[in-house]
């Protein structure tokens, strides 16, 4: 390897049609299903918790974090495939092989409109789905929290289609009923398409409540049977459809009140004035209201909120990503010099950031000292990192890969460093798949370190894989703002 320019800034593959629109409706590639996915299987809890680096705080992804019941998780596995993974309480599903047929069910849909479900595990009392991983977060976020720009009309039209073609597609493969329907179970993938999260279709807990939000949210019928029905989900994307309107989380009565009273001016989110015409905003108004309607039978189903969305999109050929203002994972954002370095697989110029970082990463990390600490073991195995240090500065690397070697084998001290030090000198001597292995330990020890990254997409590029490559390249670069904004 040189330090030539590397296939994987180039970006990645063309992003798929953003609306799926064909004269006849939802394209058939979108209603037949995502087909580049492999099948739902079973994980073993093993692999989630090297996936998460331990279920890391640092990877948590709910909205609520840790406080949250039932806490989701991004992760990666060994091939290096982004993944979410939802841990739930203990007492959630007692019953494994329920849990087991429920997830089952949820894992055969397969369609580029949601964020789908890979697999599920169960071991003991633990209970765990493992979905797509979808990078550029929530509706929610997008929508309430906005800090760069808020959403514009023409991709709130977007959200609104996506999300009701999930909703027919599940319903013609039998799964209905979805549970809990709001802003945050809407993800943006790489290119900031908005998809359906797969975890509303299975409940909390086996017999747990369908509907975590405010009471004001929830469908009449609901309230009086405590069961969801395929017409509640309809109420449920009444109120979806309310949040995009408004740019808040507004309760359908008051909603309704203004529609009654025609004051759709304070109805209306102030950031879209002069986007669209008085007769889409009318149109969309009348779909919410439909199916916020109090008696069930009253409301649309999927098929007919799809036929209704179609004809009032906007900008059929903007990228997702442009319209949300987000870099598109093709992109490139200004890199820092290892970054940079790690971009154009510089090893030399990587080699000269490590050297001068020395081991000031490893202090916070998780270092266990055991108790031989003192003992001869002990000063050997420091013996072994300093030799492996000389030699690495200068730049023998087969030799400082042996002492770094019998370093960890030595199995007294951990430190990242050393991994990440051993990473590169395994890509010095064109061994990339070891490299990778050693980089993916440096983050199992010290999940938010951005260096594991970096060196990951090295020894990624090196194996071929770009597209994984790129997305680690990302990884590392927003691990590394993170630290420099703290």
């Amino acid at each position: 390897m040189g330090c030539g320019v590397s296939k994987f800034c180039s970006g990645s593959e063309p992003e798929r049609s953003n609306l799926g629109l064909t004269s006849s409706g939802v394209n058939d590639r979108i209603g037949e299903g995502n087909n580049d996915l492999p099948q739902f299987r079973e994980f073993s809890i093993e692999t989630l918790r090297n996936a998460t680096s331990g279920f890391a705080a640092e990877n948590i992804v709910s909205e609520h974090g840790e406080k949250a019941p039932n806490v989701v998780y991004k992760g990666k596995l060994d091939n290096q495939k982004r993944i979410a993974v939802k841990r739930f309480n203990r007492k959630a599903w007692p019953d494994s092989r329920q849990f087991l047929e429920e997830a089952k069910a949820v894992g055969q849909l397969r369609n580029y409109r949601m964020a789908n479900l890979l697999g599920c595990c169960y071991e003991g009392e633990e209970r765990l789905l493992v979905a797509e991983f979808m990078p550029n977060e929530t509706l929610a976020k997008h929508l309430f929290h906005w800090e760069s720009q808020p959403m514009k009309w023409a991709m709130r039209l977007r959200v609104a289609l996506h999300i009701a073609q999930a909703l027919e597609y599940c319903t013609a493969k039998g799964r209905a009923l979805y549970h809990d329907l709001n802003a945050y179970r809407v993800l943006f993938d790489d290119d900031s398409n908005p998809r359906l999260s797969c975890f509303g279709l299975m409940k909390n807990s086996r017999d747990g409540k369908s509907y975590s939000t405010n009471l004001a949210f929830t469908p009449p019928e609901y309230l009086r049977t405590g069961r969801v029905t395929p017409e509640s989900v309809m109420y449920s994307y009444g109120t979806l459809l309310l949040d995009l309107l408004s740019g808040k989380h507004i309760p359908p009565s008051h909603a309704l009140d203004l529609i009654r009273d025609r004051n759709i001016q304070m109805l209306m989110d102030s950031c879209l004035e002069g986007q669209f015409s008085n007769s889409d905003g009318t149109e969309l108004i009348r779909l919410a209201s439909r199916c916020l309607q109090d008696e069930p039978r009253e409301r649309p189903n999927p098929k007919s909120l799809v036929t209704a969305m179609i004809p009032l999109q906007k900008d059929l050929e903007t990228p997702s990503h442009q319209l949300m203002g987000i870099p598109s994972s093709a992109s490139t954002t200004p890199l820092s010099p290892l970054g940079d370095a790690c971009l154009r697989t510089d090893l030399t110029a990587i080699h000269e950031i490590l050297e001068k970082l020395g081991y000031k990463d490893d202090e916070g990390a998780a270092t266990e000292l055991s108790f031989q600490m003192w003992t001869n073991q002990m000063q050997d195995s420091l013996n072994f990192k300093k030799k492996g240090d000389v030699a690495f500065r200068h730049k023998n690397f087969a030799n400082a890969a042996e002492c770094y070697s019998q370093f960890i084998e030595g199995g007294t001290m951990v430190s990242p460093t050393v991994y990440a030090r051993r990473s590169l000198c395994y890509l010095m001597n064109e061994m990339p798949q070891e490299a990778l292995n050693d980089a993916m330990q440096a983050q199992v020890i010290s999940p938010a370190w951005h260096i594991a990254s970096y060196l990951q997409a090295v020894a990624l590029s090196a194996l071929g894989q770009e597209n994984e490559a790129h997305a680690a390249l990302k990884d590392g670069s927003m691990l590394e703002s993170k630290r420099n904004a703290l």
